[in-house]
């Protein structure tokens, strides 16, 4: 690596959470895309890819660190996203399902579902130069004229959007594969690990679920979290994510409500598997319930028909009828 100024383990920026697009002319509006985020290096012959914590990313995506090695440019700093294209989007299922332990098996995913880079910030050029301290605008401009050198179907330039009304669209009206909105300080240099100079502002929607099942907390006989369902199209109530924003005063009555309605079928669909990967040998067992109570979450994307994400509780619905609780509000 000695051709290059940035270190592999080097921290990419990182974005703080906000309810609405920052105004002013002082920003950068790009989109949040549904994938990786990763560091690419180039050094002549050497290729590297670096996910947000550091991690090397090479071996689950060896399209990319191909389409990386034959560009024209031989020396370079990326930072961008990696998506797989399906339709007119993007597919995370597919983007996880590359994280396998065979390279026979990701090397057959790559041939059947090549991946793409989505470039949005040079921190070194083509020469060899350090761009970190530089502000965005300049960055931008570098990386534009760059991108002629990148030029394939593996690399694409990330938009810009021409204004905050432009991006509040994308909000609104989000494009398939896209999952909110980054704001970016024009004069700011690459801040390294810092959340001061980029915010991210996410899709927020409700819906109104049944509760089919609960897990009660680790170590306790109160209630953790509630499995939430919806109704699909033949009738069924599959499992579609899950709530633990339960205000702590109130789970004692909560679990003993909750332990009332224990015995029904619980959900008739998909339901919840056992330990996941990232249980860590957790307690995961779940409690079917019958399907009676309903209460309204507000959740950030969907992936597979399943919330993402953690929901966050806002209210119980006890006007509401479980069987109103269908796939249609999250677009399934």
């Amino acid at each position: 690596m000695a051709g290059l100024p940035l270190p592999f383990d080097y921290p990419p920026m990182e974005a703080e959470s906000v309810a609405a697009l920052p105004d002013g002319s002082g920003w950068q509006y790009e989109p949040k895309f549904d994938g990786f985020r990763c560091l690419a290096f180039r050094d002549v012959a050497e290729v590297e890819l670096r996910s947000k914590s550091g991690q090397p990313l090479g071996r689950y995506f060896p399209d990319l660190v191909a389409a990386l090695g034959a560009v024209a440019a031989a020396r370079f700093v990326l930072d961008g996203e990696i998506i797989i294209p399906e339709g007119t989007g993007s597919s995370f299922e597919a983007l996880q399902m590359r994280l396998h332990p065979a390279a026979s098996r990701v090397s057959k995913l790559a041939a059947e579902q090549p991946a793409r880079y989505m470039v949005f910030d040079l921190l070194v050029d083509a020469r060899g130069h350090d761009l970190t301290a530089r502000p965005l605008v300049e960055r931008r401009a570098a990386l534009e004229t760059l991108m002629p050198r990148l030029a394939g179907d593996a690399l694409a330039l990330a938009p810009v959007a021409p204004s905050r009304a432009a991006a509040q669209g994308w909000l609104d009206r989000p494009p398939p594969g896209r999952d909110g909105v980054m704001a970016k300080r024009l004069d700011a240099p690459y801040r390294s690990g810092r959340r001061d100079a980029m915010v991210k502002v996410k899709r927020q929607r409700t819906a109104d679920c049944v509760v089919g099942g609960f897990r009660y907390a680790r170590n306790s006989r109160e209630v953790g979290s509630l499995l939430l369902g919806l109704y699909d199209g033949e009738g069924r109530l599959d499992h579609v994510g899950f709530t633990s924003t339960l205000p702590r005063a109130e789970r004692p009555a909560l679990t003993a409500r909750l332990e009332e309605l224990e015995g029904g079928e619980g959900f008739t669909g998909r339901a919840p598997g056992g330990p996941s990967r990232w249980s860590n040998g957790r307690e995961s067992q779940w409690h079917k319930l019958r399907p009676e109570l309903v209460v309204e979450v507000r959740f950030d994307h969907v992936s597979d028909q399943r919330f993402r994400h953690g929901t966050t509780l806002l209210r119980f619905r006890p006007d509401k009828a479980p069987r109103q609780c269908t796939m249609e509000q999250i677009g399934g």
